[in-house]
């Protein structure tokens, strides 16, 4: 007897991108069309631009992970770990799981949505002793770990530790960066009312970048005025700077200067994900190298999208432009390619991806914000309603729109309690603990994972 079996729809990575994707799928691909799986270490999709405000305790880390499971109508299959390579003749993707056992999963059609990892240097002590701010567990850690420093310091009877203590220096002058710079500011501000026995003029905040603005894209105006509310509130802002050497107690500054600090965050960046260069295609600038249609030139099923995908800007009309990675077009490009790999698994033409940013928005805590939707510029309370207004809508359930404008509001009318919730362990964990670059296979490791292995129908 025949048995028919449904095409397999892989997808890569639980982002807006990926789940984007997985949710248009479900919708549009009646249940005996194909099986569609997912691959992601966690279970909900992280709504990352609100990252800076679980580090500063404004929300809380449930409040902003979405959970993949919620959905009654949810059908798709889960695998709880991370693709480490991808062999595109054999159509196999190379999976690592979270109790690290190696997976071979066959697929008939592959969308790419790895996203992408923190962008770092070949900077002596960077990777040992820096924080990142792209996972929830990093934002959870160091909310954690600013409060301990308050706490040492104020236990401290050493002048030199409790200043040490007391300085923070953040590296990254774009939204990242400068959101997190500005929101664990206002928690350092607001935390040491509670600490009698610190000077408030001992705590200090550096942002470096070495750009020679702060987030060139919001224009002169917005990025002079982001950097005015920081200075304002006593953040030294340093561009054309960056960072020579990095100690587990002090930082060398490009430009000499050494500032003695237990706190480096890193923010200056991000890359596509190391995933992509297992697959042994052409990139550009690391970024696998699509159509409009956001499918891969010569290799038959294979879609990519979001931060590890260079697909054409054909909104701006230049030669060569592609789209950067922002949750915007994400959220937008998931949409296409799930439109496209059902109109290919059906035998219809696909669409080409093309839409014009609505705008940016610029969170800096409390009531200060910069925002430019459509074209507009808005600063102070007028910013700060677009920011959250912007953010909350785009949050994919009822269920996290409720929590976060809870927390909103709570913090708002009472403020922090500023407790330790037991992260900072005896060990410190650093940038190189929570991203697992080193786990990714080259494309001849791959192959012979996939030659070797026996791979099983998913």
């Amino acid at each position: 007897m025949d048995i028919v079996t449904r095409p397999r729809i892989l997808v890569v990575g639980a982002g807006f991108a990926g789940v984007g994707c997985v949710r248009r799928l479900e919708r549009r691909l009646a249940a005996a069309e194909a099986d569609v799986t997912l691959v992601t270490p966690f279970a909900y999709q992280l709504y990352l631009p609100l990252l800076p405000q679980v580090a500063s305790g404004v929300l809380t880390p449930q409040s902003i992970a979405l959970s993949l499971r919620r959905s009654k109508k949810y059908r798709t299959r889960i695998i709880p770990g991370g693709a480490i390579g991808v062999d595109l003749a054999s159509k196999v993707c190379v999976i690592r799981t979270i109790t690290d056992e190696i997976v071979n999963e066959p697929y008939d059609y592959i969308v790419l949505a790895p996203g992408s990892v923190t962008r770092t240097f070949d900077i002596p002590g960077l990777t040992d002793n820096a924080f990142g701010m792209k996972t929830l567990a990093e934002a959870a850690y160091i909310r954690d770990h600013v409060i301990t420093q308050l706490d040492l310091a104020d236990a401290s009877n050493d002048p030199a530790e409790r200043a040490a203590r007391l300085q923070f220096v953040v590296v990254g002058g774009g939204y990242a960066g400068t959101e997190t710079a500005a929101c664990l500011q206002l928690l350092t501000h607001n935390a040491v009312k509670r600490y009698p026995r610190l000077d408030p003029g001992l705590i200090k905040w550096h942002l470096i970048d070495i750009a020679p603005k702060l987030m060139p894209e919001l224009g002169d105006k917005l990025g002079r005025s982001a950097q005015e509310v920081l200075r304002r509130r006593g953040i030294e802002v340093s561009l054309g700077v960056s960072i020579a050497k990095a100690g587990p107690q002090e930082v060398t500054f490009t430009d000499g200067r050494v500032v003695p600090t237990h706190t480096l965050i890193w923010t200056a960046g991000v890359v596509a994900s190391p995933l992509i260069a297992t697959l042994g295609a052409p990139t550009v600038r690391g970024r696998l190298s699509v159509t409009s249609h956001m499918d891969l030139p010569g290799h038959d099923g294979v879609f990519a999208l979001g931060d590890a995908a260079a697909v054409p800007d054909e909104a701006k009309g230049e030669e060569g432009a592609i789209c950067p990675p922002t949750a915007q077009h994400a959220m937008r490009q998931a949409k296409v390619a799930a439109d496209n790999v059902i109109a290919h698994l059906r035998g219809r033409s696909m669409r080409p991806y093309a839409h014009k940013d609505l705008g940016l928005v610029v969170d800096l805590g409390g009531t200060d914000a910069v925002s430019k939707p459509l074209g507009i510029e808005l600063r102070g309370l007028p910013a700060q309603a677009v920011a959250r207004g912007y953010h909350w809508a785009a949050l994919r359930t009822g269920v996290a729109k409720a929590r976060v404008l809870t927390n909103w509001t709570l913090n708002a009318v009472a403020g922090d309690d500023f407790v330790r919730t037991g992260f900072q362990a005896r060990r410190p964990a650093k940038l190189k603990d929570f991203e697992y670059t080193d786990t990714y296979l080259t494309p001849e490791q791959v192959r012979a994972q996939v030659e070797g292995g026996h791979p099983e129908a998913g």
